[in-house]
């Protein structure tokens, strides 16, 4: 666990944690938001996108999809993880503790997208209620074909 989380744990440890929930929560690993990314990924099959890899890890940050010809990631953000301004919330239990979790996960997608910049890749985040309507979803679809296929 990362020392900024420590430090709002007594002795750097949660405390009566039951070893079911703790032993739960340690096997959570995260791989992809099936709902979500598979909503985005079959809009793009749709709209004729292609030269595209998952979970690209050939480069920081491990993009959810990534275009190497063009050098455009994308990241699907989930609202709850990553903070959403519009949706995004604080848990009522251990407040503190996550309130410092969530806002380094957004300090980290805004270190990441800097370091991707300068390393020339575009970058693109998209949140998870953007990609719940066909409206959102369409109009994501665009911007990335803009980006991918507009470009001269």
């Amino acid at each position: 666990m990362e020392k900024q989380l420590k430090k709002h744990l007594l002795n750097g440890k949660f405390y009566n944690v039951s070893k079911i929930r703790s032993k739960t929560m340690a096997a959570i690993r995260s791989k992809n938001n099936k709902s979500t990314e598979m909503r985005l990924r079959m809009a793009l099959i749709r709209a004729g996108f292609n030269g595209w890899f998952l979970n690209y890890d050939k480069i920081k940050g491990k993009p959810d999809i990534f275009f190497p010809i063009k050098k455009v990631a994308v990241f699907v953000d989930g609202c709850y993880w990553h903070g959403c301004p519009k949706c995004g919330h604080i848990p009522k239990t251990r407040t503190t503790f996550w309130a410092a979790k969530l806002c380094r996960n957004t300090q980290r997608d805004r270190t990441l997208n800097r370091f991707l910049r300068t390393s020339g890749i575009k970058v693109f985040r998209f949140w998870e209620h953007e990609l719940q309507s066909k409206f959102g979803l369409d109009k994501v679809v665009r911007k990335l074909k803009r980006a991918i296929y507009d470009e001269i």
